[in-house]
């Protein structure tokens, strides 16, 4: 909603991800997919780039633009946001209660003062009214976006690789030479 995309797009990718064949009101499972000009079936998994959003019903380009600068996809069902980098908008979206002008502020106060753990991340909140569940949050994060660039006279590549943090040594979750 913070990012003006249509609400039916969470049913759809909801069945997109779920194992049933139950359509969610305002979902899509494979009697629609298959039914396309270029039939497939749902993925019924989880996703394992933003790209594929792309095959989901209501997802156009701009929809997947919009979410690309918001949000990750992780070999994980859920980890926490690091409320020392995570946006305004995510924020927002991730902590109950938390308007997107509050979250600004929060973005505004890090900057010269980074959250040292969540009892300070939950002490500095506008409104105290605001529950915050701590699984949801860290000031710590366990997966890194790496963007490389090397040119040699005419040639360019670009690298890309999901790092995960474990046992602080990284593992490499995948990679891209382009």
């Amino acid at each position: 909603a913070i990012l003006g995309l249509s609400a039916d797009l969470a049913p759809a990718l909801a069945d997109w991800l779920d194992s049933d064949v139950d359509v969610q009101a305002g979902g899509a499972e494979d009697a629609y997919y298959l039914a396309l000009e270029q039939p497939y079936p749902a993925a019924n998994r989880a996703l394992i780039e933003i790209g594929e959003l792309s095959k989901v019903r209501g997802f156009d380009r701009r929809a997947i633009e919009a979410l690309r600068a918001f949000v990750s996809v992780l070999p994980v069902s859920r980890t926490p946001i690091n409320v020392n980098f995570a946006s305004a908008e995510v924020m927002s979206a991730v902590i109950g209660g938390l308007s997107l002008s509050d979250a600004r502020l929060l973005v505004q106060q890090r900057q010269g003062k980074p959250f040292k753990d969540i009892q300070d991340f939950k002490s500095r909140l506008p409104n105290r009214d605001i529950k915050v569940v701590d699984s949801d949050i860290s000031v710590k994060s366990d997966f890194f976006w790496v963007t490389g660039r090397a040119s040699v006279g005419q040639s360019q590549v670009i690298t890309q690789a999901l790092l995960q943090r474990a046992n602080n040594w990284p593992t490499v979750i995948w990679q891209s030479v382009q």
